[in-house]
């Protein structure tokens, strides 16, 4: 046996057995290189790791809404939980979330928002006052899902950084998010205002393409539909745009004050967003106040004809303008404010002149006409002497007392001056008038005699064509 494990064939068994248990096991090797790819292996950790996170996401990719009779309450009230187990997931991240869990929670959350909306219920209204939005406007019936999933990605955006969120946020998810500022129900609109606001804060590469987007929903508010529920929403956000421009302010920010702020002033729906319209025009001019000669102008330009609620808001808006200005341009804006301003205080309307003849409470506005005394004061002097005669309030009168008081004391001799103008111009146009009633005297008079002189000869014409018939 010593001799036959000692042989050449022996040996030679023995050294190819050998090779070939180390073939077998290279092969099993690769195999085994093939099965767990890196690839495969990432895989494998995150089915392992947020396998249950997928399978929420998965769950919650089912739309319900809230209208067809045929949905299950309790499917409804599962898939509710299921997003607030999602939510409590992302309030607390343990570590960045991976790729294959961004990618699928994003989609999930355009599934869910991006719908589209109910026709609205306000076609044929236009909303006065922004308390009566809220009598037209439709709930949305999803809201008790919709309000989670907004909440969801405001925690994508806060908690995950802009340069790997943008292959999924993208362009295309901008714009239908801002077309979902159109949704009547002020809760939606809300929750997106502040999602849109944080998104802009955060993609800083997304700024210029989301403020063109907005100019563009504006202008076609202004100059095509005038029929949009989140004009509001949108300039607030523009309002806090506003507030991070640095001085001097860029051309383009420029133009968007003079074409599409400005111009939302003519808007029949302006008084359900005047409030926050006004704050980005006055950050404008606090920041440049060179630009408060351009902004009166255009809003003197859109002045309200027959809408006394918009006239009280726009006298408002100019009150707080004259407190900007650049005192430089008191001068030049002094006779244009002031025209307005006696127009107003001779309003019929109440409310308008009592507002009016407040304005004269200002400092500022007081300043700015002192500075322009001797053609400011005909023009208000002449308001003034008309409430006391004509106006039909007892309380606009008291107000247009006060307001005669205090011009009366900041120049006494210039007061009775315009006094006497004002009186030889009533007298002037006094007697226009007796000369054009005695002009109409003398044209019925001449129009009588004649139609006299003439009566008889057609008489007799008539006789004498008579007699040839």
């Amino acid at each position: 046996m010593g001799a036959l494990r000692n042989s050449p064939k022996a040996s030679q068994i023995k050294k190819s057995t050998t090779l070939q248990h180390l073939f077998d096991l290279e092969a099993n090797s690769s195999d085994d290189t093939m099965i767990y790819s890196p690839e495969s292996s990432r895989q494998s950790i995150i089915e392992s790791e947020y396998g249950e996170i997928l399978s929420i996401i998965s769950h919650c990719c089912s739309i319900f809404t809230f209208t067809d009779p045929l949905e299950s309450p309790s499917e409804q009230d599962v898939k509710r939980l299921k997003l607030f187990q999602l939510l409590s997931f992302m309030k607390k991240p343990k570590k960045p979330l991976p790729v294959e869990i961004i990618r699928p929670l994003v989609s999930m959350l355009s599934a869910n928002l991006f719908r589209p909306l109910p026709p609205s219920a306000k076609r044929t209204v236009v909303c006065e006052l922004p308390g009566d939005e809220d009598l037209f406007s439709t709930l949305s019936p999803a809201w008790p899902h919709l309000q989670v999933v907004y909440e969801i990605l405001v925690r994508i955006v806060l908690n995950i950084d802009p340069k790997v969120l943008r292959g999924y946020v993208d362009e295309r998810f901008l714009v239908n998010l801002l077309s979902l500022f159109q949704s009547e129900d002020r809760r939606e609109r809300d929750s997106l205002k502040n999602v849109y606001h944080r998104i802009y804060f955060k993609f800083t590469f997304y700024r210029e393409i989301m403020r063109k987007s907005m100019n563009d929903v504006f202008l076609h508010y202004i100059f095509d539909s005038e029929k949009h529920s989140g004009i509001g929403e949108l300039l607030e956000i523009w309002g806090s745009i506003i507030n991070g421009f640095t001085v001097p302010l860029r051309e383009e920010h420029k133009l968007f004050l003079m074409r599409v702020l400005i111009p939302l002033h003519k808007a029949k729906g302006m008084q359900v967003y005047h409030r926050q319209l006004a704050y980005c025009v006055n950050q404008f001019v606090q920041k440049e106040p060179m630009l408060g000669g351009t902004v009166v102008r255009g809003i003197l330009k859109y002045w309200p004809a027959t809408n006394c609620q918009k006239e009280v808001l726009f006298i408002d808006e100019l009150e707080e303008l004259v407190e900007n200005i650049d005192p430089d341009h008191y001068r030049k804006l002094a006779l244009l404010i002031c025209t307005q301003i006696s127009r107003c205080l001779n309003s019929l309307n109440s409310q308008v002149a009592e507002r009016a003849l407040y304005v004269w409470n200002n400092e500022q506005f007081v300043k700015m006409a002192s500075s322009m005394m001797e053609e400011v004061f005909p023009v208000v002097v002449e308001g003034v002497q008309k409430n006391l005669k004509w106006h039909w309030s007892k309380s606009v009168k008291q107000l247009t007392e006060n307001v005669k008081t205090l011009i009366e004391e900041m120049d006494p001799d210039l007061y009775d001056r315009c006094l006497k103008e004002l009186a030889h111009r009533e007298y002037l146009a006094g007697q226009e008038d007796i000369k054009r009633k005695e002009n109409w005297e003398r044209l019925e008079l001449a129009a009588a005699n004649n139609h006299q002189f003439f009566q008889p000869q057609n008489v007799y014409m008539h006789h004498v064509s008579e007699r040839r018939i």
